[in-house]
């Protein structure tokens, strides 16, 4: 009798393509946050998550999809608690890294953005850059990134409608994507046209969404003119959309 064949757990494959691909962009990644970290970019990012942030002193923080660390080290250098979480272990790696190396201190660990290991109202605020549209079920992330707040804490989600997008080298070495092998970017593009928030218009869908699970919603559609700052830095071509969501 043959053998039954192994059934796949779809979800499973995906995510391991998607730890993959950023394990491979991790080194490249963290050089750019640091170099982000030590440009007028910085000042521009914490300015504008403290005008968006609970005010009261220092504050429980999670920052999911933390990557190379950059929100990690600004918050944690103005005395926040903070617990950064990704996916990828070698970007949790980058990052530990990049926090020694900034003198400050913050907890970093391995996990998934959808499942999170903490207890209900732990947190007073989540913040998150760029990680949304990299998930495969956003609507759990974002019910889990609510179980996790405190009443009155704030969402901070910085991201990018990329559904639409056919990620490219443009010729350019100022793109974001101008370091990545063909062969990579190839499989950037694939994973983000097998997701299911790349069918969304954002940040439209998400607001929708956030204000059914009990939200007071904010949302800016572009606020890359305030945080890119630095030409020296590659950036996405695409509108970095924010939105703010108090609990």
């Amino acid at each position: 009798m043959a053998l039954a064949q192994r059934k796949i757990d779809p979800t499973a494959e995906i995510l391991g393509r998607i730890e993959r691909y950023w394990d491979y962009r991790s080194s490249e990644f963290s050089k750019l946050r640091r170099l982000e970290l030590q440009s007028e970019n910085a000042a521009q990012w914490l300015k504008l998550l403290q005008e968006h942030l609970p005010t009261g002193g220092a504050l429980n923080i999670l920052d999911v999809g933390t990557g190379a660390g950059f929100f990690a080290i600004l918050l944690a250098a103005e005395g926040h608690r903070v617990v950064g979480i990704d996916m990828s272990k070698d970007m949790v790696h980058e990052a530990k890294k990049n926090m020694l190396a900034a003198g400050c201190r913050a907890e970093f660990r391995r996990m998934n953005a959808e499942e999170l290991d903490f207890p209900d109202e732990y947190f007073d605020a989540v913040i998150s850059r760029n990680l949304t549209w990299t998930l495969t079920d956003v609507m759990e992330a974002y019910r889990e990134w609510r179980r996790v707040l405190k009443p009155g804490g704030v969402l901070l989600n910085f991201d990018s409608d990329c559904g639409r997008t056919v990620f490219s080298k443009q010729g350019q070495q100022s793109c974001i994507h101008a370091t990545l092998s063909r062969e990579m970017l190839a499989e950037c593009n694939a994973i983000k046209d097998e997701l299911r928030i790349s069918t969304h218009h954002r940040p439209e869908w998400d607001s929708k969404f956030l204000r059914s699970l009990g939200f007071s919603v904010e949302c800016d559609s572009n606020v890359a003119p305030l945080v890119h700052r630095d030409q020296k830095l590659r950036y996405d071509a695409i509108p970095l959309f924010a939105i703010y969501a108090v609990k």
